[in-house]
């Protein structure tokens, strides 16, 4: 893997990233921004994502890093489930809940991935070089 010196450039958090704007969208453009609560958690929760990769990634450390981005991919899934109210609630058709939840499924598979491949590297981070 390339080494990366902005988190801005990672493959996860152009994903994230990617992400959060589809579900403003989805907030934006849907009676959703009627409910607050569920509104401002899948905002906060998607969110969330892209700032804990940017937080982890500043860290200097594998380790630390590691564990942001499981908080990442704890994030992830809380918008996924409140995708889930989403559409509990009617507040977008099924085509386009399946569309937004695979693809907020492969984005935790892609942070599984990105974790497994710093639980494996020699290098231990941009504090150790």
């Amino acid at each position: 893997m390339a080494h990366y010196d902005r988190f801005e450039d990672l493959e996860i958090y152009e994903a994230a990233r990617v992400q959060c704007q589809n579900i403003w969208s989805l907030i934006t453009t849907t009676s959703s921004h009627n409910d607050y609560k569920l509104k401002e958690q899948i905002n906060g929760s998607s969110g969330s994502v892209m700032d804990n990769i940017a937080e982890g990634f500043r860290r200097g450390g594998n380790k630390e890093f590691i564990q942001f981005l499981g908080f990442a991919r704890g994030s992830n899934s809380e918008t996924r489930a409140q995708l889930q109210r989403c559409l509990d609630r009617s507040y977008l058709p099924e085509a386009e809940f399946n569309k937004l939840y695979c693809e907020s499924e492969k984005l935790n598979e892609q942070i599984s991935k990105f974790i497994n491949y710093l639980k494996k590297s020699d290098k231990r981070g941009s504090n150790f070089d």
